[in-house]
């Protein structure tokens, strides 16, 4: 099979214990190219221990993963970076020593495209523009918004050039008006054909997004299907949502 026929990512029977605690237990899945897949699940069920696993954070214990057809399970952030995943994190981690453009550009300098200063800045402008941020490019971590973190975090991600991105509960945290932004934003990140995993508890993002959902409880699979087919689950709706949706 040619790898472009392939999912573009594959986690096989993927693995990661804590001590006797296994955060993630055998959990598999495929996500194909220009779909958006939605990772939920309640507090502690392993979401974002899969994501660092994928992303190089953390090795898995077991298991593969596969990106565009070639094994990169164990493989370090740099490395996976370079190969064409990136992220943001659960929470928000911009380096106040650096202002808003330079936050930014550095990503556009050390990641798959390995831009000059100057080209990397020119791209960093371009990209918070693309997010959407309107503060002060030359402003630093304590003098911006959460939502512009957010803005800045994702802009970075997107200054890696990634084929599929990762957003960690990106939504998270946001006023009603922010957050149908937020969502117009990835929605136009689908529209252009990035391939999006996203971690998210807002079942109305997970509802407008995503093309399929796989749920997690105690590190495990419990569900996957269509976001209507997975979030009526029985299983579902008893063990993370408590009540019919």
């Amino acid at each position: 099979m040619h790898p472009s026929a392939r999912p573009l990512l594959e986690v096989v029977s993927l693995s990661r214990h804590f001590g006797g605690l296994a955060a993630v237990d055998g959990v598999s899945f495929a996500v194909e190219r220009g779909e958006v897949m939605g990772l939920v699940g309640p507090n502690g069920s392993g979401k974002t221990t899969l994501l660092n696993v994928v992303s190089g954070r953390l090795p898995p214990m077991g298991g593969a993963v596969r990106f565009n057809g070639r094994p990169v399970t164990g493989h370090t952030p740099e490395s996976i970076s370079r190969a064409g995943i990136a992220g943001t994190f659960q929470l928000a981690r911009i380096p106040d020593a650096l202002d808003a453009l330079d936050n930014v550009a550095v990503a556009a300098m050390y990641g798959r495209r390995r831009l000059d200063v100057a080209s990397a800045r020119a791209e960093a402008d371009r990209l918070l523009g693309r997010v959407g941020f309107a503060g002060n490019l030359a402003a630093h971590g304590d003098a911006l918004t959460y939502f512009d973190h957010k803005r800045i975090e994702l802009a970075r991600a997107l200054a890696c050039a990634p084929e599929l991105l990762l957003l960690d509960e990106w939504l998270a945290g946001l006023n009603p008006t922010e957050l149908e932004a937020g969502i117009a934003l990835v929605r136009s990140l689908r529209d252009e054909g990035l391939t999006i995993v996203m971690v998210e508890h807002v079942m109305h993002a997970i509802r407008s997004l995503c093309d399929h959902v796989v749920v997690l409880n105690a590190g495990r699979v419990i569900a996957a299907g269509t976001p209507d087919e997975a979030l009526a689950d029985p299983g579902v709706v008893r063990v993370y949502l408590g009540e019919s949706v």
